[in-house]
């Protein structure tokens, strides 16, 4: 069985005339994405592997959810072809996954999250993946490239009842 959870970065801050890539995380999205961390622990702790975006939003949200659970750092890898917000790239990239990973994370963006989130569930296909929020989904094959729909469980603010 293998396992993907999407974890999409928190609240960004638009204050400074930055780059896309280069946005870091706003003070209210670091208090919220630690509460959903908090409140999921034990969603993220088994993985294996942690990939992220390379933009700096998405790598600080992978940074504090890798404090929170305790994940070794050395299971975070960044991958460019992460930082996209097509979903096409996200299920070409997850196909491609060494199958000697059976639980992971990637931390990104929308819209390309909510639409892969949609695409895999089997149980609902009426996701929007808020900032900080995460899904869950199992699929019933020990072959990465072979997944398909699998069932899917959400996480937000909203979901897990925090202010």
């Amino acid at each position: 069985m293998k396992k993907l959870i999407l974890l999409r970065h928190a609240k960004s801050s638009w204050e400074n005339n930055l780059n896309d890539k280069d946005r870091p995380l706003s003070e209210k999205g670091i208090a919220i994405l630690n509460r959903v961390i908090n409140s999921s622990k034990e969603i993220f702790s088994p993985s294996e592997v942690v990939f992220s975006s390379p933009a700096n939003r998405a790598l600080h949200t992978a940074s504090i959810m890798i404090d929170i659970t305790k994940i070794s750092y050395e299971k975070l890898v960044i991958n460019e072809n992460l930082y996209t917000f097509n979903y096409i790239d996200i299920l070409n990239f997850i196909k491609k996954i060494d199958n000697i990973y059976n639980q992971i994370v990637i931390v990104g963006h929308n819209p390309a999250f909510t639409s892969t989130a949609n695409f895999f569930s089997k149980n609902n296909n009426n996701y929007y993946m808020t900032t900080s929020s995460w899904i869950k989904i199992e699929f019933e094959t020990n072959d990465w490239s072979k997944i398909d729909k699998g069932l899917s469980s959400f996480g937000s603010r909203k979901t897990l009842n925090l202010k």
